[in-house]
């Protein structure tokens, strides 16, 4: 089954009286690109996540965003007490030296280095890693599962241009015959009209000579059964139940339609033939479109 490359997924948790929530986008990308949003105190984790959802997806352009509130009580900053007693103790042995003018002012006291200590960096990022590795999967899961959904939207429209230009190439088989009898017998009509004045007739063998050159010019059933080939292949790939990405493939098989399309309306200048190539071509272009979105 084929997977679109746009997507959204989201999981959120409260583990231990922090809130964590991640979110998943993706675009179009010919590539795997990766953007990790991360609050400040969590940016050691950006290398973890990215390849973590590296390991799920294979192509696509992705912003990974990941909110944090800490509200339990580990994220309130605590008192040093022994170094509170130190620093006291230096200060009124100041206050001795000096008639007891010194005061100490609090404010002033909690902002000297080491009084005030926190949860470190280190801490809360261990117990962050595994709550977000398993937010991220959940996330990743939503993702993938709206980008089946678009894929089989994306599927069913490939197939009704795939049906459409189908059609169309039966018709142009059958018309490749009618086209070197057609042309045969406008010939023989020209050529008996130019030697009426001199009393000549034409000679069957001149004749089929020119009829067999045109119907080597014009001669499309290759192009014709190679375009069939590419048709049947590239429905064969768009129904397969694979899990590799294939939006790569299929459009390099819909660059080769659009080559035999061309080359067949270069080679057969029929006004019912040249109509039927527009409308293969209209189709191929939109099949082009449809699969930069496929994964």
């Amino acid at each position: 089954m084929i997977r679109s490359m746009t997507g959204f997924g989201d999981a959120s948790v409260q583990s231990e009286g922090a809130h964590y929530a991640v979110e998943v986008r993706s675009l179009n990308n010919r590539y795997f690109k990766a953007q990790v949003r991360l609050p400040d105190e969590l940016q050691g984790l950006e290398a973890e996540l990215e390849a973590a959802l590296a390991h799920r997806v294979d192509r696509g352009s992705f912003v990974i965003a990941v909110r944090f509130a800490d509200t339990s009580p580990d994220a309130a900053a605590k008192i040093n007490v022994a170094v509170v007693e130190r620093y006291v103790e230096q200060l009124m042995a100041i206050e001795g030296l000096d008639g007891g003018r010194t005061r100490i002012d609090l404010g002033t006291l909690l902002a000297l280095p080491g009084v005030m200590v926190g949860d470190t960096g280190a801490a809360r990022i261990g117990r962050a890693r595994t709550v977000l590795l398993d937010l991220l999967a959940q996330a990743t899961d939503k993702l993938i599962a709206m980008r089946e959904r678009e894929g089989e939207m994306l599927r069913n429209d490939l197939h009704e241009h795939c049906g459409s230009i189908a059609r169309h190439l039966a018709l142009l088989s059958q018309r490749v015959p009618e086209l070197i009898d057609l042309y045969q017998q406008k010939l023989r009509q020209r050529m008996e009209t130019l030697l009426a004045s001199s009393n000549a007739t034409v000679r069957e063998e001149d004749l089929l000579r020119e009829v067999a050159v045109f119907a080597e010019r014009s001669d499309i059933a290759e192009e014709v059964a190679r375009l069939g080939g590419h048709l049947e292949q590239f429905g064969q790939i768009i129904d397969a139940d694979a899990t590799k990405p294939t939006g790569r493939t299929l459009d390099f098989i819909a660059q080769e339609m659009l080559r035999e399309a061309n080359t067949i309306g270069s080679k057969c200048l029929d006004v019912d033939v040249s109509r039927r190539i527009v409308e293969i071509k209209g189709s191929i272009d939109r099949i082009k479109e449809q699969v930069q979105n496929v994964e």
